[in-house]
């Protein structure tokens, strides 16, 4: 998650305008005019006028065949807030489990990259992509980045800001815009794009990545945070709703206190083992690979019965 600072599974087929499941295959979106240039076993796809998209494929990943040999499609999924943390934790989670990657970040170009590094490693092809999620042209851009792999099958919504941490009364209006600008609007604008697109095909699967802090309210720390991971939990649980006939499952993962950088961004770099010595019932504060087991599991064949559930993974808080 960036500090402020600093599936598949479903139904098969969509519906027409009568109502009726239709099968049909589906088009990657991609802008008028682009077209793909080959360096290296890596892919950089430009638009009509030359000008690059910002998105760097590796193609040198493998494919996967059945005991038949016939090849079958990888889930490709998209991790928003990808570089570090939790979500770049995810992404090597999920290229361990077979997934390739359209990986989004806001500004750390060289944390993208190594995770990145990390994803092909496993044997996943990754796309990285800068893009601000509150902004509906990037989530578009970084959407369509992931033409060259194939169709997006996975959303994990994970892309978000805190602010300082301290009581409410002490916030700027620019801080709490932000702070709604990416942790709402971004969750809906990319629900909203992968919803047009799974539900098009009649599959998919779409985990945010919401906040015990959603219940707990964090009164004296980020009350304002609190309130748009409540939100995120209410999305979570409205679209699963409306997206169940379509074949496509919404989930959320509610992380507690975890070891990751946001803390010192926020101006408190001991609060995950003050946390631990205090308010945690299992005594230690999470680690990033423990979130990126629940968001796998939630995207994987095993979950395929679970929508609309905030799995909770926060010791005990």
């Amino acid at each position: 998650m960036a500090p402020l600072w600093g599936s598949r599974h479903g139904r098969p087929g969509g519906r027409g305008e009568d109502g009726r499941r239709r099968r049909g295959a589906y088009a990657p979106r991609r802008r008028a005019g682009a077209r793909e240039v080959r360096k290296d076993q890596a892919t950089t796809v430009t638009g009509g006028d030359g000008g690059a998209t910002g998105a760097e494929v590796d193609t040198g990943g493998p494919s996967r065949q059945s005991a038949q040999g016939v090849t079958v499609s990888r889930p490709l999924t998209v991790v928003t807030g990808g570089s570090r943390g939790i979500g770049a934790a995810t992404c090597v989670r999920l290229a361990s489990d077979g997934h390739d990657l359209v990986l989004g970040y806001a500004s750390d170009e060289g944390a993208a990259a190594r995770t990145a590094a990390a994803v092909r490693e496993a044997g996943a092809r990754c796309v990285t992509v800068r893009a601000d999620t509150s902004s509906e042209e990037d989530v578009e851009r970084l959407f369509d980045s992931a033409a060259p792999l194939g169709r997006v099958t996975g959303l994990v919504n994970n892309a978000g800001v805190t602010g300082p941490l301290g009581r409410l009364a002490d916030a700027s209006a620019d801080v709490l815009r932000r702070v709604v600008d990416v942790n709402l609007l971004g969750y809906l604008l990319c629900c909203r794009r992968a919803a047009r697109d799974m539900a098009a095909h009649g599959s998919g699967s779409i985990v945010n990545v919401s906040s015990a802090a959603a219940t707990l309210g964090s009164p004296g720390e980020y009350v304002h945070y609190a309130a748009t991971k409540a939100a995120v939990d209410a999305l979570t649980v409205g679209l699963s709703k409306e997206l169940g006939p379509d074949g496509v499952r919404v989930n959320a993962v509610a992380p507690g206190v975890i070891e990751t950088g946001m803390h010192a961004a926020m101006g408190d770099p001991d609060r995950p083992a003050k946390a631990a010595a205090t308010r945690i019932p299992l005594g230690r504060p999470g680690q990033d690979f423990e979130i990126a087991a629940a968001v796998s599991w939630l995207l994987s064949p095993e979950a395929a019965y679970a929508t609309g559930t905030v799995l909770r993974v926060s010791g005990g808080l």
